[in-house]
């Protein structure tokens, strides 16, 4: 059975469905077509609206077996797109998961027995071009564009790694930790949410066998990003809490700690914990009493000066809609300033506004601020903003019925988060 023929046999139309969720009516089409797959914050109401639990959902929405014919065709190697499913790259992380934990078992001699190859300046050719990467990542208006060139690091950094370092692994365990958070990020903006954890989880713990107490506690946090982007704060809060301890056996000068805690607000904000929300944003801004170079570009780009759009965001979660509001017209001003005209930011601030004009029943502020977001959404082909987009639209309620909002949602649905 499929997610149509559980529909049909609970009486409901496709309309009736999308009505009960907030979707477009075109949405559940394309789910029981499997076009495309509900997003995380969907599921769970999708699951109660049809009465089965999550794990049946997952086999409702499975794809149909192919059959014989379609079973011999043969596949295409040509990753054009980060969505594409990429075999190759998941074997490149175990293989650096498997090579590294050797290393760093290893008596030093035995280590140095393994080779002598991969000799002067290697590591820190591999730290600099991570530096690189993450430098075009940041630039980039489609984030998976990237994507080939870390796929292609990997492959280099595994040919590294399965031949030592004479006797000293750590650089090139910190150069696969810091390779893992990137990879991880480009997996999590394609909504490739298990291959985002599976990255981020091997950069914990290489990170942990390298002792490098700040790549270690920064994967834990974007680890953390993937429970709360399927709303499972409680979650996100425990890997923050070990992060926090991690960070704190880290670099004092380094912004690490701060990052947690700015995280961290997200998480309280996601359970309604106003008190330890704000506690948490006043632990983060104190980065700003840190020194130049707190932050390296890369792996820890967190410096504060998204404080003020976090800020707003966490208001906008709990309800606090004048302080949010006042906050993220300050952000906004910001993200037009910032340095490479980050289109994922300011998309991100602009959704946040769209929904506090939702939960106004302010029909102008949604459509305003909506429409600039969905415009940056196609121009940037960003899977994050269209995420927020689209758990936006669950915030419609009765603007809904108006026909701005619903031709709103209904382009909205046609962006890809791949």
């Amino acid at each position: 059975m499929g997610l149509a023929e559980r529909r049909k046999a609970l009486g409901h139309s496709q309309e009736e469905l999308a009505e009960l969720l907030g979707v477009d009516r075109t949405t559940v089409g394309r789910w029981e077509g499997g076009k495309i797959s509900p997003q995380p914050h969907q599921r769970r109401s999708l699951a109660a609206a049809i009465e089965v639990s999550l794990t049946e959902l997952d086999t409702l929405l499975a794809p149909p077996r192919a059959t014989d014919q379609e079973a011999v065709k043969p596949q295409s190697s040509d990753h054009t797109g980060a969505g594409d499913p990429d075999e190759m790259i998941r074997r490149e992380f175990l293989r650096i998961l498997s090579v590294s934990g050797v290393l760093t078992a290893l008596p030093l001699d035995e280590a140095e027995a393994l080779t002598d190859g991969v000799r002067r300046g290697a590591p820190a050719d591999f730290a600099r071009m991570n530096g690189h990467l993450w430098q075009v990542y940041q630039l980039a208006r489609s984030k998976g564009a990237v994507y080939p060139i870390v796929r292609d690091q990997l492959t280099a950094l595994n040919e590294a790694l399965a031949v030592g370092t004479q006797g000293n692994s750590r650089p090139l365990l910190n150069a696969a930790a810091d390779l893992f958070q990137l990879a991880g990020e480009v997996s999590f903006d394609a909504n490739r949410c298990t291959d985002a954890a599976t990255a981020y989880a091997l950069a914990a713990s290489v990170g942990k066998d390298a002792r490098a107490y700040d790549l270690w506690a920064c994967a834990l946090v974007r680890h953390a990003y993937v429970d709360m982007s399927e709303l499972r704060y409680q979650e996100a809060a425990h890997i923050l809490k070990a992060a926090e301890r991690v960070a704190e056996r880290g670099d004092s000068g380094l912004a690490t700690r701060y990052w947690v805690a700015s995280v961290q607000a997200e998480a309280h904000a996601g359970v309604g914990d106003l008190a330890a929300c704000e506690r948490a944003l006043d632990q983060a801004e104190k980065v700003q009493d840190l020194t130049a170079g707190c932050a390296n570009g890369g792996w820890l780009r967190f410096d504060g000066n998204r404080l003020i759009e976090e800020r707003g965001a966490r208001y906008v979660q709990l309800g606090r809609l004048d302080s949010a509001e006042a906050t993220l017209k300050r952000a906004l001003t910001q993200t037009a300033l910032a340095t490479g005209h980050s289109y994922r930011r300011r998309g991100a601030v602009l959704t946040d506004l769209a929904a506090i004009g939702a939960k106004r029943n302010d029909l102008e502020q949604l459509v305003s601020y909506g429409r600039e977001a969905l415009d940056l959404a196609r121009a940037s082909a960003s899977g994050y903003v269209a995420r927020r987009l689209q758990a936006l639209c669950t915030k419609f309620g009765p603007l809904s019925r108006d026909h701005r909002v619903a031709e709103l949602r209904a382009e909205i649905a046609t962006l890809s988060t791949l």
